[in-house]
């Protein structure tokens, strides 16, 4: 049986700093204290570090089956780990798409198999699957996403008796792309019209606005309320929209909860000029306007969760004119890094960090003795470097696609250490261990 001990590390767990050492045996947090024996244990000493729970990415596309020239679960898992992230929620937009619970399962294997990571998997719904949605158990996936604006297939639900038969019937939580689809093709077609060729990255937020977000996130939220459904709208990127949700009550009373992703918290639409389709992502990045208010309310606990919504594309597809160049980014490598130049610039404290990305999820998704430092938890543990210089370029970037929108940024931090249920798969920055992770449960 492995024993290690971690000493003197400076703990981040619910709200609090404190130095103490933790012993790690087997999968579990066994004792968190000071003084703590290391007889029989391998010692690693942190002093002068940040011991953080490992966090959790609920929403990650990872391309495989189907689209793995760009990406695979293998290679972005790996990115992942590099980044801290110990356990991932990842979307059904593959192909084929996740719409049946033998796709879902053939997901699950392969995870199994390639995945250092923990992981889960979200069904997909469409106008005509709810008997297959209502077949999975809620105990052994994340949840059902919903495509409420443009997807490709038939992934997008746009039919309002099909959503309105989902949220009433849904049995565990709906997680929701609002966009609303009339709004973006009307919009698409006036750009195309006026500006033809000349169409550039700049007008992604104006085809895709605010207009549009507001519409489809309003409907899901009425809806959601009409029939009690716990829902969860990801990627939110408007201002409008927070008047939308709720700070009044604590995280585990909600039945509606928002997420935000790093994106839509570190670019606006000045950074247009400078990365032009490599920033392009749905929903759209919008205004500074937009970007200040939603850190204010990641703040005040409108917004609950961050995320990445990683979507890799390669250098060629995302080079075509824009109407071609297909939208996301890839971002699961450096999450804690980007909040970390956030907390280094005193805009947010490490505290609610680890609150946002770590303990939240696990509440909000109801996961099984994950996302906090606890004596009896799995031992999903990251090690951070506070001061330690980080550039990000094309030589270590992990993700398959092979670039980053942050590419010559200088970030203050690096993940030292990162350990999954107990095995320490990261040291020095480095891929020590890919052995398999888990397949997260949740308590539903």
């Amino acid at each position: 049986m492995t024993k290690i001990l971690l000493k003197n590390g400076t703990v981040i767990n619910r709200g609090k700093k404190e130095v103490k050492d933790i012993l790690i045996e087997d999968k579990w947090i066994q004792e968190m204290g000071n003084g703590i024996s290391s007889k029989n244990c391998e010692i690693i000493d942190v002093s002068g570090k940040w011991i953080i729970p490992g966090i959790i990415d609920d929403q990650v596309h990872f391309r495989e089956p189907g689209l793995i020239h760009k990406a695979d679960i293998g290679s972005e898992s790996r990115a992942a780990l590099l980044g801290g992230v110990t356990s991932f929620m990842e979307m059904p937009n593959t192909k084929p798409a996740a719409i049946t619970n033998e796709e879902l399962e053939k997901k699950y294997d392969r995870a199994s198999e390639s995945s250092p990571c923990n992981y889960s998997f979200f069904i997909g719904a469409t106008n005509d699957n709810i008997e297959e949605i209502l077949r999975a158990d809620p105990r052994e996936i994340c949840g059902i996403k919903a495509f409420m604006g443009s997807s490709t297939g038939d992934l997008l639900v746009d039919d309002n008796d099909a959503l309105d038969t989902l949220f009433k019937r849904a049995h565990m939580l709906i997680a929701t792309h609002c966009e609303d689809e009339q709004t973006i093709v009307r919009n698409n077609s006036l750009f195309i019209k006026k500006f033809g060729k000349s169409l550039t990255a700049h007008h992604h937020p104006l085809i895709r606005n605010t207009e549009g977000c507001y519409k489809s996130s309003s409907f899901a939220v009425s809806l959601a309320k009409e029939h009690n459904t716990r829902l969860h709208i990801l990627h939110i990127s408007t201002e409008k929209e927070l008047d939308l949700f709720r700070n009044d009550i604590p995280l585990n009373e909600k039945r509606i909860t928002a997420e935000v992703c790093v994106h839509h918290l570190y670019f606006n639409d000045k950074d247009y000029d400078v990365l032009g389709n490599r920033l392009k992502c749905n929903p759209a990045v919008k205004t500074q306007k937009d970007q200040d208010a939603l850190f204010k309310a990641l703040l005040d606990d409108r917004l609950d969760i961050i995320a990445t919504d990683h979507a890799p594309h390669t250098l060629e597809e995302k080079s075509q004119d824009y109407i071609h160049s297909p939208s996301g980014l890839p971002l699961v490598q450096h999450s804690l890094l980007i909040m970390m130049d956030f907390y280094q610039r005193g805009r947010i404290s490490m505290e609610e960090i680890v609150r946002k990305m770590c303990h939240a999820p696990a509440d909000m998704f109801d996961i099984d003795k994950r996302g906090y430092l606890d004596e009896g938890f799995y031992a999903d543990i990251i090690v951070v470097d506070p001061e330690a210089k980080n550039i990000i370029t094309k030589e270590n970037i992990a993700f398959k696609c092979g670039w980053s929108p942050l590419e010559g940024k200088i970030f203050t931090g690096a993940i030292d250490h990162v350990f999954v249920n107990g095995i320490q798969k990261v040291k020095n920055q480095t891929i020590v261990n890919d052995t398999s992770g888990m397949r997260l449960t949740f308590n539903r």
